[in-house]
């Protein structure tokens, strides 16, 4: 539901005879269910029901939802008001019939037109108090602004009567404040919130609130302005006491997550965002279920800052499950399902339609987790869910006004496969220590430091951050001396990093002093990382060094670069070029020119694969498409980053090898940022070089290709005057109401341009072949029909250009046109883009299959063009790129008129 921009690069015109893609072969008739409920696919022995369609009773796009002491359900419109019902008992094969407006029964009456409680993002029924995260600005159609709400029925009517701010929350829209969960042992509230939301006032933290950037890396803040006035923490996790007047800071350093979910012991999991826009980027990080213990860090930074989740002063993920939009999590302990969906996290995917679930295993202090695809649908915009007071899954679907939806989702299976209770997770002893350190994270305790040193060098990667923060959480003067009297390396490693973020200015030598003792040669590839960030943080915390130092640090470090580790590499390369050493532009120069390692596709390395994705949401999954295939070397463009700060070890021939990547690195295709990026690091280049040499190296780094902005490369074609609108199906009679006549050639060609037309489509031999050929389509259809179609794409779908789901038997799907077929598989393409990668799936781990209900056009595609830019380019297809065509010729009424 989080926002999403992307420049959509395909029409899909869908004015073609159906043409089979099946070969004809007979398939088992199914049951053939209404079309919200055809869409779904679901696991088996499961069964969903359709409960209500606010979209269709003109109550909104609702995005939350929580039962209330008396099993009814309560939920909230995106811009609007709250509603409560009663729902009907499973399987009953009935709807919702009773749905009321909530209404707040205050001293002075209300109009029913009047909004007093709603557009909210978080809903929780708790201490007898209906609790609402409120996310908005305030306007003249509801006034009330951000932030944690309290509704109480104080006469016992049935009636809230009493509204209480708990906290005002600065920050609104779709990374704003979002969910509100009751905690584990039901004495406390938690609330999450996304990254352009400012940490209020807080009573305790426990994470440190010294945060920093920590990235010596040359900062490049988002080229297009996205977060550039956010800083850390990001995202973060507080609770609070029921009263709301006790807030603590438990976790920071997210995007934009959108709600929390605890397991049976009482460890908190969260469904973390990715950015779009750095698709293909290094600093790229995809979404991801991410296990939030206490005082934790996950390291968002704003622009390229984002850290590496291998860093040790911020955690990795369970699991990156890939691109997508998150927005709920449950923990199914409470639902009546077969017994692994009781031990699984599941995450809703707005994007994509999926809800996923994940199997925990407990790993160490923390967890291990293999996803599977528990619920999806095409399109199926998840927003909120809970496990209800029956054990059945329900969830809701809309957000942004899109049309909304209710569900409920129950097991239908053998009764043998549900348990009454649920066998729990054994607590292992590595969490049952790292819960006692975490103790330590509250206050100043005489124990903490003597308690946690030990851990320091845990090979439980949990356990040692659990260490270092409580030792950081202690007065400093009580434990720097240890620091530098350890002699255990990893210890030694982990201790310094604590007080490279929590001393001064005049620890710094001492420091680097320390670190250069220890036998690089003896530590593992995860030790080194760890040390080497330690050196960066010593630099990024506590300032620049003087000379002495960066030569001692670059003697250390400058014989172990470069190593056989992409992110070992970036942390050296970036720290080498800090201190000026001399060989480093040479080698990081070589490496740039010759990419290779576990960061050249930084989409490879997730439990989703991006080309399962493009079809399910061509909205969104087209810009998947096209990174996918011309997608830039990551780790090249990290070093043409690092490269731009390099002040020595320059030579003209190195100069130009690296002035010369630029030009080629704007040929590649990542996300909507990169151009920007890669412009924004060469400009930084371009300014240490001499001013005689500034033109000559500017052309060869390619200026030419590029936008005025930099963001883009340079494009001829004209874009459209606007005014911007909305174009809807009642729009098409008035705007042809005088039909198509003395039309403009030249700007039906330019908006078939810049509507991106000719990146999908042919015309007289010129552009793509991704959707049909278009010469001899105004020979076919009307412009009604064509118009209609371009609005709503979706509405019809020719076979031959419709994508097939293929459901398979471990519960997954595949979305995919279908090439051909056989008897022992299908050979499918998921990439308009790259129509000759063909995936292959055996007809064994099929178990059905059924048509796509999407179009691979996306919806509002002409919505930048005015009604005669809208005129105009229609009659450019009726006219089939002929600009002798008559409709283009003054009617014999226009000249007689004139």
């Amino acid at each position: 539901m989080r926002k999403k921009i992307f420049n959509n690069s395909c029409i899909v015109l869908i004015l073609l005879f159906s043409i089979s893609c099946e070969s004809g072969k007979e398939k088992p008739v199914a049951e053939q269910l209404p079309p919200k409920l055809e869409k779904l696919k679901l696991q088996q022995g499961f069964k969903a029901e359709h409960l209500y369609s606010p979209s269709d009773n003109n109550q909104g796009s609702w995005v939350a939802m929580t039962f209330d002491n008396k099993d009814r359900l309560i939920v909230s419109d995106q811009y609007g008001a709250l509603y409560r019902m009663e729902v009907p008992a499973i399987n009953s094969g009935k709807s919702i019939s009773k749905i009321e407006k909530l209404k707040i029964q205050t001293s002075e009456k209300v109009a029913d037109s009047i909004i007093q409680i709603g557009y909210a993002q978080g809903l929780l029924y708790a201490f007898n108090s209906l609790y609402v995260m409120v996310n908005h600005r305030g306007s003249d159609e509801f006034e009330k602004t951000s932030g944690l709400y309290r509704l109480q029925d104080t006469n016992n009517d049935d009636q809230y009567d009493s509204i209480t701010l708990l906290k005002s929350l600065n920050g609104a829209g779709e990374h704003g404040p979002h969910s509100i969960v009751l905690s584990p042992d039901g004495k406390s509230l938690y609330v999450i919130a996304g990254n352009h939301t400012d940490l209020p006032e807080i009573d305790n933290y426990l994470l440190p609130n010294n945060w920093k950037n920590d990235n010596l890396l040359y900062e490049i803040k988002d080229p297009r302005g996205h977060a550039n006035d956010r800083a850390a923490p990001g995202g973060w996790v507080a609770n609070l006491d029921p009263e709301g007047k006790k807030w603590e800071l438990v976790a920071a350093g997210f995007r934009n997550p959108f709600d929390l979910a605890f397991n049976e012991l009482g460890d908190m999991f969260v469904y973390d965002s990715d950015m779009e826009w750095d698709l293909g980027m290094p600093w790229y990080r995809p979404t991801r279920i991410c296990h939030v213990t206490s005082g934790s860090e996950f390291g968002w930074r704003t622009g390229n800052g984002k850290w590496s989740p291998a860093y040790p002063d911020n955690l990795p993920p369970v699991l990156d499950i890939g691109q997508g939009s998150p927005t709920n999590v449950i923990y199914g302990m409470n639902a009546k399902f077969p017994e692994k969906y009781k031990h699984s996290i599941f995450a809703f995917d707005w994007s994509f339609g999926i809800i996923y679930a994940m199997e925990l295993e407990t790993d160490g202090s923390s967890y291990s987790g293999k996803k599977e695809e528990f619920l999806s649908g095409l399109p199926l915009p998840l927003t909120d869910g809970v496990i209800g007071p029956d054990g059945a899954m329900y969830f809701m679907t809309g957000g942004r006004k899109l049309e909304s939806d209710l569900y409920r989702v129950f097991y239908n299976g053998s009764v043998d496969n549900i348990q009454e209770k649920s066998i729990a997770l054994e607590q292992t002893e590595e969490n049952k220590i790292r819960k006692e350190l975490e103790k330590y994270h509250v206050g100043i305790n005489d124990k903490a430091v003597d308690t946690a040193w030990p851990y320091l060098d845990s090979e439980d990667r949990f356990i040692r951050y659990a260490a270092r923060i409580a030792i950081e959480q202690q007065p400093v003067a009580t434990w720097q001396n240890k620091v530098y009297a350890e002699e255990n390396s990893v210890k030694k490693i982990n201790a310094a990093i604590a007080l490279a973020r929590q001393g001064s200015k005049n620890q710094q030598d001492k420091l680097v002093s320390l670190l250069t003792t220890i036998d690089y040669s003896k530590l593992t590839l995860s030790q080194q990382v760890d040390l080497v960030r330690a050196f960066e943080l010593c630099l990024s915390r506590l300032g620049e060094p003087n000379g002495k130092v960066k030569n001692t640090i670059a003697d250390y470090l400058a014989p172990h670069y470069p190593s056989e580790s992409d992110v070992l590499n970036q942390l050296l390369s970036k720290t080498l070029v800090y201190v000026d050493d001399a060989s480093v532009v040479s080698k990081t120069l070589t490496l740039l020119e010759t990419p290779q390692g576990e960061n050249v596709d930084v989409m490879a390395n997730t439990a989703t694969d991006a080309a399962d994705l493009i079809l399910r949401n061509p909205q969104y999954g087209m810009s998947i498409a096209e990174t996918l295939k011309n997608m830039p070397p990551a780790q090249s463009t990290f070093y043409g980053n690092v490269l731009s700060n390099a002040k020595k070890g320059w030579t003209p021939e190195l100069h130009e090898r690296y002035f010369k990547w630029f030009y080629k690195a704007f040929s590649f295709k990542a996300g909507r940022s990169y151009i920007g990026f890669i412009d924004k690091a060469r400009k930084n280049a371009l300014s240490k070089v001499s001013k005689d040499k500034f033109e000559f190296y500017n052309q060869m780094s390619g200026d030419s290709l590029l936008s005025s902005s930099g963001n883009e490369l340079a494009s001829h074609a004209i874009q459209p005057k606007g005014p911007r609108k909305n174009w809807a199906e009642e729009d098409i009679a008035p705007l042809l109401a005088d039909g198509l006549t003395n039309r403009n050639f030249e700007q039906g060609r330019n908006m078939f341009l810049a509507t991106n037309c000719i990146t999908c489509h042919s015309m007289k031999g010129e552009g793509q072949n991704i959707g049909p050929e278009l010469s001899q389509i105004g020979t076919r259809f009307s412009p009604e029909d064509m118009l209609r179609s371009i609005i709503d794409p979706n509405d019809v779908i020719s076979d031959q250009y419709n994508s097939t789901v293929f459901i398979l038997k471990d519960g997954n799907s595949v979305v995919g046109r279908l090439i051909s077929e056989n008897d022992k598989e299908y050979k499918i393409s998921q990439n308009p883009y790259a129509p000759d990668v063909i995936r292959s799936i055996s007809r064994s781990d099929v178990v059905s299959t059924k048509m796509s209900t999407v179009s691979l056009m996306p919806p509002g595609t002409i919505n930048r063009l005015n009604d005669d830019e809208v005129k105009d380019l229609l009659a450019y297809l009726i006219a089939g790129g002929n600009s002798d065509n008559a409709i283009f010729k003054k009617s014999e009424n226009s000249a007689s008129a004139k």
